[in-house]
C-alpha cells in the first residue's frame, strides 16, 4: 500500500515539474501585453479544457490521470499567477482587472465543460 502511495506521489511530482516548466515556457514565449497576463489566461483556459477531456476519458484513480491531470495540467494551470496578475492589473486598470478575473472564470468553466463534452466517448450508431 505504501508503494502505491509513493508511486502516485512521484507521478504527480513528475507531471507537475513538466507542467510548471511548460507554463514558464509559455510565459517566456508570450510576455504580458501591457501588463495584461496573456500567458496565464491562455494556460488556464487550455488547461481547463484538457482537464475536462481527461476527466471524461480516464477514471479518477488511473495513474495516467494523476500524471497528466493532477501533475502536468495542475502545474500548467495556476491560480496563484492568476491572482497575482489580477492584483497587478488592478493597480493600473481596475475595470480591466475585473473583466480579466471574471472572463478567466467564465472562459475556464466553459473550456472545462467543452472538454468534458468533447471528451466523452461517442455512442456507436447501429447500421
Amino acid at each position: 500500500m505504501a508503494n502505491v502511495k509513493v508511486r502516485r506521489l512521484l507521478l504527480v511530482a513528475l507531471g507537475g515539474t513538466v507542467g510548471t516548466a511548460a507554463r514558464l515556457g509559455l510565459s517566456l514565449a508570450l510576455p504580458d501585453g501591457g501588463g495584461f497576463p496573456v500567458a496565464v489566461l491562455l494556460a488556464n483556459i487550455v488547461g481547463a479544457f484538457l482537464i475536462g477531456v481527461l476527466a471524461a476519458r480516464l477514471p479518477a484513480a488511473a495513474d495516467l490521470r494523476l500524471l497528466l491531470g493532477t501533475g502536468v495540467l495542475g502545474g500548467f494551470t495556476t491560480y496563484s499567477a492568476f491572482m497575482t496578475g489580477t492584483l497587478a492589473l488592478w493597480t493600473q486598470a481596475p475595470l480591466l482587472a475585473f473583466a480579466y478575473a471574471a472572463g478567466s472564470l467564465v472562459l475556464g468553466l466553459a473550456a472545462a465543460a467543452l472538454g468534458l463534452r468533447l471528451g466523452r466517448p461517442r455512442a456507436r450508431r447501429a447500421a
